[in-house]
C-alpha cells in the first residue's frame, strides 16, 4: 500500500487539476453569494425596496432549489459522458453566469443577481455528481480516504475564503461592486483553465438513455440505492450531517450577535474556526484510517458531534459577558476559548464522520450507477437542509434559545446515530475493532492488500482468541462473512449483532448434522454472491499457542464453490486475556503489557484445486513463524 502523504496528490495531474477546479467553484459561489447578502444587509435601500429579510431567506433557498430539481438529470449526464468534458462545460456555464451577474452588479439590478444565484445553484448541481464519481476512477483504494479528505478540506476552505473575500470586496470604496463583478469572472476563468488539465475519465454508461423527468428519475435512483442497504444508509447518514450542520451554522449569526454580544467579525471567527475544524478532521481521516476506507471512524465522528454539541450548550451558559465585543476582544472574555474549542471539535468530528461515508459510497456502489447515486444523495441533502431550517424555526417558535437548539440537535444526533448503527452493525463493529487495535494493542498489518477488494474468496486463519474476527475485520477492505460456532452465535444480545452482520453459525456433524449442512449451503451462497468468507479450520481456540490440526471443512467449501483461498496468520494474540490459556492468562497478559504488539500476516491466494488442509496448515505456520 502507498503510505505517501495525501498532499502528494496535489502534485499529480490525476488529482490536482480536478482539486483546483472544484476549489475555485466553491470559492466563487461564496464570493458571489456573500457579497450579495452583504449588500442587501448594509446597503439595501440603494438596491431594492423589497423586504431584506425576505431576500436573505430567498437567496439561500434559490441556491438549494436546483439540487432538488436537476440533480437526477446531472447524475445521468455524469454517468453518460466523459467527466472531464462535463467539468469543462460546467465551468464555461459558470463564466457565462458570472458575466450576466456582472451586468446585474453594474446596473444594480437585484433580479438579475437573484437569477444568477439560481444559475450558480445549477452550476453546483451539475458539478456535484462529477466531483465524487471522479475520484474512484483515478485514485487507488488506499488513496481514496486521503483524496476525499483533501477535497473536503478544499471545499470548506474555499467556502470560508469566499465568504471572507466577498464580504470584504463589496464594501470596499469606491470600487467594491466592480471588484466583485470582475473578480467573480476572473475566478470562473481560473476554474475553467484548471479544468482543461483534467485527465480523461471514461463514461461508465455511454449508452445511457437520459430520463428528463426529474421526479421519476429521482424515485428510480433512490429505489436503486435502497437495494444496497449499507450504501443507502450511508446516504442517509451523509444527509443527516448536512441537517446537523445546517442547523448549527444557521444559528451562528444570531448566536454571535445576541449571546456573545459580538459584531460581524465574531460571526466570521466562529465560521473560520468551524471550517478549519472540518478541514483538519477531513485530513486526519487518512492517518487514523491507515490509508484505507475505515468506516469505524463514522461512529467516532457521531459520538464527537453529540458530545461537543452538548458541551457547546454548557459553554454558552458559562459565558457571562454582556458588553459589545469584536473578534479580538471576544477572545479575552471568560469562557470564549471553551466555546471556540467546542466549535473546532465539532468541525474535527464532522470531518471524521463525513469523509469515510463518501469513501464507502464510492467503493460499495455499482460504478455504473455512482454518479446517479451521488445525485440522489444531493437531493436528499437539500431536503434535509430544508427540514433543518423548518426544525430550527419550530424550536424557536416553541421558545428554545439558540444554546438549547445546540443541545437538542446534539441529543437528536445521538438518537439518529444509535438507529443507523443498530440497523448496520458493521459501522459499530468496525468502530470497536478500530478502538481495540489503536488502544489495547499496537497492530500491524503485513501484506493485507492481498485481501481482495472485490470478488469471492475464502480466508483461513489460525484461531488464537475471541477477538480474532475483530482484528481480521479491521484490516479487510469490505465486510466478511465469518463462520462461527453456533454456541457463540446464540449468546444473548451478541446473537442479534452476529445475525445482522450475516455471520454463519456452524455445529459439528455429530451434534447437529442439519445445521452443519445448512452452514455449508450458506457459505456457498455467500461465495456465489461474491462475498468474503472467513473460517478458522482448527475448529477451536488453541490452548497452548500452537496451531491445531486443520479440519476438512475448507475442502468441502471449495469443492462446492471453487474460489481462491487466502491463508492468514495472527501473531501476538496468544496469552491475552481473551485467549484460552490453560495456564495463568492474567500473569501472561500483564507480562505482555497493555500495548503489546500484534500482527495480521496475509499470504498469497491459493488455487482451490491445489490445496489441502495439511498444506494450508503448513502455510499458516510459516506465516506465523516462531511468534505466537
Amino acid at each position: 500500500m502507498s503510505q505517501h502523504s495525501q498532499f502528494t496528490l496535489l502534485k499529480e495531474r490525476r488529482f490536482a487539476p480536478f482539486f483546483w477546479t472544484q476549489f475555485f467553484g466553491a470559492f466563487n459561489d461564496n464570493v458571489f453569494k456573500t457579497a450579495l447578502l452583504t449588500v442587501l444587509t448594509y446597503d439595501a435601500l440603494t438596491w431594492t425596496t423589497l423586504d431584506v429579510g425576505l431576500l436573505n431567506n430567498l437567496i439561500p433557498g434559490l441556491f438549494i432549489l436546483p439540487f432538488v430539481l436537476f440533480s437526477a438529470t446531472s447524475g445521468q449526464l455524469a454517468d453518460k459522458f466523459e467527466k472531464g468534458k462535463v467539468a469543462r462545460y460546467v465551468k464555461l456555464l459558470e463564466i457565462a453566469i458570472m458575466a450576466i451577474a456582472a451586468y446585474g452588479w453594474m446596473s444594480k439590478n437585484i433580479w438579475i443577481l437573484v437569477a444568477a444565484v439560481a444559475g450558480m445553484g445549477i452550476h453546483s448541481t451539475l458539478f456535484g455528481p462529477v466531483k465524487y464519481a471522479y475520484l474512484p476512477q483515478h485514485l487507488r483504494s488506499d488513496e481514496l480516504v486521503g483524496g476525499n479528505g483533501v477535497i473536503e478540506m478544499g471545499t470548506f476552505v474555499g467556502i470560508l475564503l469566499g465568504e471572507i473575500l466577498g464580504a470584504m470586496l463589496v464594501v470596499h470604496k469606491p470600487w467594491g461592486v466592480e471588484s466583485v463583478a470582475g473578480g467573480c469572472i476572473l475566478i470562473a476563468v481560473l476554474g475553467w483553465l484548471f479544468s482543461l488539465r483534467i485527465p480523461v475519465s471514461p463514461a461508465p454508461v455511454p449508452n445511457l438513455k437520459i430520463n428528463w423527468n426529474p421526479a421519476t428519475e429521482t424515485v428510480r435512483n433512490i429505489s436503486f440505492s435502497r437495494k444496497n442497504r449499507p450504501v443507502f444508509l450511508s446516504l442517509l447518514a451523509n444527509s443527516w450531517f448536512w441537517f446537523y450542520g445546517a442547523i448549527l451554522l444557521a444559528q451562528f449569526p444570531l448566536y454571535a450577535k445576541d449571546y456573545l454580544h459580538g459584531d460581524h467579525s465574531v460571526f466570521v471567527l466562529l465560521l473560520t474556526i468551524f471550517s478549519f475544524g472540518i478541514g483538519a478532521g477531513s485530513l486526519l481521516c487518512e492517518r487514523l484510517s491507515g490509508h484505507k476506507v475505515e468506516i469505524g471512524l463514522v461512529p467516532f465522528g457521531a459520538i464527537g458531534l453529540s458530545i461537543f454539541g452538548f458541551d457547546l450548550y454548557l459553554s454558552s451558559l458559562m459565558y457571562t459577558n454582556t458588553a459589545a465585543v469584536t473578534a479580538m476582544s471576544f477572545i479575552d472574555q471568560v469562557g470564549s476559548y471553551k466555546i471556540l474549542f467546542d466549535i473546532f471539535m465539532i468541525g474535527i468530528f464532522g470531518g471524521l464522520y463525513i469523509v469515510p461515508l463518501f469513501a464507502l459510497i464510492q467503493t460499495r456502489c455499482d460504478p455504473k450507477h455512482l454518479s446517479r447515486t451521488i445525485a440522489g444523495m444531493n437531493i436528499m441533502n437539500a431536503l434535509f437542509m430544508v427540514v433543518a431550517a423548518l426544525a430550527a424555526m419550530l424550536m424557536l417558535k416553541q421558545g428554545f434559545t439558540i444554546p438549547q437548539i445546540f443541545m437538542a440537535t446534539a441529543i437528536l444526533n445521538a438518537l439518529v446515530a444509535i438507529y443507523i448503527f443498530s440497523v448496520v452493525p458493521e459501522f459499530l463493529m468496525r468502530f470497536v475493532a478500530w478502538i481495540l487495535i489503536h488502544t489495547v494493542h499496537r497492530v500491524k498489518g503485513v501484506n493485507v492488500d492481498k485481501i481482495p477488494d472485490e470478488g469471492a474468496a475464502v480466508l483461513v486463519c489460525n484461531h488464537v482468541s475471541y477477538m480474532d474476527a475483530i482484528v481480521i475485520m479491521a484490516y479487510s477492505p469490505r465486510p466478511i462473512r465469518f463462520v462461527m460456532d453456533h454456541n457463540i452465535f446464540k449468546i444473548p444480545f451478541l446473537s442479534w449483532v452476529f445475525r445482522t452482520a450475516k455471520a454463519i453459525p456452524i455445529a459439528p456433524a455429530k451434534e447437529n448434522p442439519w445445521l452443519m449442512e445448512k452452514s455449508f449451503i450458506d457459505v456457498a451462497q455467500a461465495l456465489h454472491e461474491g462475498d468474503l468468507v472467513c473460517i478458522f479450520p482448527e475448529g477451536k481456540l488453541t490452548r497452548d499457542g500452537e496451531i491445531n490440526e486443520f479440519k476438512g471443512g475448507v475442502m468441502k467449501i471449495v469443492e462446492r464453490t471453487p474460489v481462491p483461498v487466502i491463508p492468514m496468520a495472527l501473531r501476538g494474540l496468544w496469552g491475552s486475556l481473551l485467549s484460552r490459556d490453560k495456564g495463568n492468562p492474567f500473569h501472561r497478559s500483564f507480562r505482555r503489557g497493555p500495548f503489546s504488539r500484534l500482527e495480521l500476516v496475509v499470504g498469497e491466494p491459493q488455487d482451490p484445486e491445489k490445496i489441502s488442509p495439511e498444506s494450508l496448515q503448513q502455510q499458516v505456520k510459516e506465516l506465523r513463524g516462531d511468534w505466537k
